[in-house]
């Protein structure tokens, strides 16, 4: 048999590292699939197979995508199930000798998903891992694009089963990791599979040693121990040791998003199981899955993604402690009484973007420099927002006032950085603003100004020598050269270095014009490669300030919420309740948020309601 290509060899050796993904394998503008992958990826993507030389006497099968549109195209692979290997070219094919050096940047998987065109901007994307054994369970919750990791666990009692399907039903992630020792739970397996549209990933139980898990927490988290991050249990630190491993493995540099690990215990949120919530019409109805005719859209008048994200978790998990949902009502009532304020934040809030989504591109080097533009813009509203929330006498909008940071800095560097309006992507350049480097801007003023500089030099020379015939040309032989006729040689000046005799006279070269040649010729491809450098450098400077962002975007969140909350109160007249430890029920004139919004103008009759645990009860008889 033949011997593969070098190329082929290449696609072999990256593929067989990444056996479980379709290869999306880089060559010039294209992304490539070849083989079963080829095969797989027109069937499910309805691509043209054709073929391609690979060395031997039958052409490898192929089929292509353009890399400037293959979002789309991974989007559809991820939504039926497929994980996705992204291979780029690791240097510049006009700079390579031999074949180009290529490897994989990221895996995509439905858990792991950073794409703007993929996501669904008000809710969260999470992957879940879960680790149990005959003691204890531990099950996590991460939202890559956000650095959120959520944590609970328990001992391995009767309810530990049913607990875990509660965690799924309640973060109803895209995939799930899990041990070999869950396969024992059948109804939560069965319940995954019929109810939650994931995918799973069974990891390896060497993934689960001991010393690896500590390492790999004490590693990841500044080199503390998991007792001081708050680990309780062996198997709450397994299920985010293999996730954190199989973000690394598949992300590269994703998991430095992730830098904290929130623990919440079983009573924090009230429980709420999937035929619960799917009955009471949260977040999407029964019927269609729709928003409208929700809770969720009666209640969400919020101004920036963030926020839409966290209302959605404040309905899918609600507080259960009346100190905390205490101070929620009085920021709410604090911003209610005060309806200039809550106008002029919501003013502010509608131009801040999706700053923790922006900051996870940013960190994973695939924003685009109109996305750092954004930031800066963010950021401008920043200042504002945090004056507006001065001297307020709410504890909850104190806090979030603290927990702003304006930025200001990393607003400075996109500004002073990258031009007002750049263009879509780095690849053509005119992406780094003028006076920002010294070297960029002499390259660029001669790239474009290369004619006026041989004229300057030639009428220099002129007055310099004395010869007023002297005269600058260039060909592909000598570069750029001066030619001085026969009748002005004794007028050369010694640091002249003859290069060619003609017939009428002699040309020359001087240092100082191979210096501008050299600058010149290659000035266009330095231009590329220092904007190139000087983009990460900027990348790279703002990527270390993401805790700072982070905090930032999550008090902006928790701020948009509450005003939101404010701004529904009043257009409904909504009261505020009491919520206590008392085990009565009491509303007069109770009237039901979404139905009421449902009737269209329609009055609605209102009803009170008193329940306890004494006299007033309720009992619900159903069946034959």
């Amino acid at each position: 048999m033949a011997e593969l290509s070098p190329m082929m060899k290449q696609y072999f050796d990256v593929k067989s590292r990444n056996k479980d993904a379709i290869l999306f394998f880089r060559l010039g503008d294209f992304y490539e699939m070849f083989y079963d992958d080829a095969k797989t990826a027109s069937k499910e993507l309805e691509l043209t197979l054709t073929g391609k030389e690979c060395g031997q006497e039958e052409r490898a099968p192929m089929c292509g995508v353009p890399y400037h549109s293959y979002e789309s195209y991974v989007a559809r692979l991820i939504k039926k199930g497929y994980k996705v290997a992204i291979c780029e070219q690791m240097e510049d094919p006009a700079t390579a000798k031999g074949l180009v050096k290529r490897d994989i940047v990221r895996v995509i998987t439905p858990g792991t998903v950073v794409e703007n065109s993929m996501l669904e901007e008000s809710a969260n994307n999470y992957i879940c891992s879960l680790y149990v054994d005959a003691n204890s369970f531990g099950i996590c919750f991460c939202d890559v694009t956000t650095g959120e990791l959520k944590c609970t666990g328990g001992e391995n009692e009767k309810d530990a089963e049913t607990r875990i399907v509660e965690e799924i039903s309640r973060y109803k992630p895209s995939e799930i990791l899990f041990n070999d020792e869950f396969l024992g739970y059948k109804t939560a397996c069965a319940f995954i599979k019929e109810r939650i549209e994931c995918m799973g990933e069974q990891i390896d139980a060497a993934e689960y040693e001991k010393p690896l898990v500590e390492k790999t927490i004490h590693d990841h988290f500044d080199n503390k121990s998991p007792k001081e991050l708050g680990f309780a249990l062996l198997a709450e630190e397994r299920c985010v040791s293999a996730l954190l491993r199989y973000i690394y493995a598949t992300q590269k540099n994703g998991a430095t998003r992730i830098s904290s690990v929130q623990f919440y215990s079983d009573g924090a949120f009230m429980k709420l199981d999937l035929s619960a919530r799917r009955n009471l019409e949260l977040t999407e109805t029964m019927r269609g899955r729709e928003k409208r005719g929700t809770l969720l859209w009666v209640l969400d008048k919020t101004n920036t993604s963030m926020g839409r994200r966290l209302l959605r978790s404040y309905i899918d998990r609600p507080l259960l402690d009346p100190v905390k949902i205490d101070k929620r009502f009085y920021a709410v009532e604090a911003l209610l009484n005060d309806p200039m304020l809550s106008g002029d934040i919501a003013a502010e809030l509608s131009g801040i973007y999706d700053l923790e989504r922006m900051m996870t591109r940013i960190i994973f080097g695939n924003a685009s420099p109109r996305e750092y533009k954004t930031l800066a813009a963010s950021a401008a509203h920043l200042p504002k927002l945090k004056s507006l929330l001065a001297g307020t006498q709410s504890v909850l909008l104190a806090d979030i006032c603290a927990r702003i940071d304006t930025i200001g800095d990393i607003k400075a560097l996109v500004d002073s950085s990258i031009k007002d309006e750049p263009p879509a992507t780095l690849k053509d350049g005119g992406v780094i603003n003028s006076g920002y480097n010294a070297e960029l801007d002499e390259l660029r003023d001669l790239a474009s100004n290369i004619k006026e500089k041989i004229t300057a030099i030639e009428a220099s020379e002129k007055e310099r020598t004395g010869i007023p015939k002297l005269k600058i040309g260039y060909n592909h032989v000598f570069g750029y050269y001066i030619e001085v006729s026969k009748s002005y040689q004794h007028l050369v000046p010694p640091e002249y270095i003859r290069k060619q005799t003609l017939a009428n006279g002699e040309r020359y070269i001087t240092q100082e014009l191979k210096e501008l040649e050299e600058k010149v010729l290659g000035a266009h491809d330095k231009i590329l490669v220092l904007e190139a450098q000087l983009f990460e450098d900027v990348r790279a400077q703002i990527a270390a300030q993401v805790n700072r962002v982070q905090a930032t975007a999550d008090a902006v969140a928790a701020l948009d919420v509450l005003n939101s909350f404010a701004e529904v109160s009043a257009k409904n007249n909504y009261c505020r309740p009491v919520v206590d430890m008392s085990d009565t029920i009491e509303i007069t004139e109770g009237r039901h948020p979404v139905v009421e919004r449902m009737l269209h103008g329609a009055p609605f009759v209102p009803n009170d309601v008193l329940l306890d645990n004494r006299e007033n009860q309720i009992a619900v008889i159903t069946g034959p």
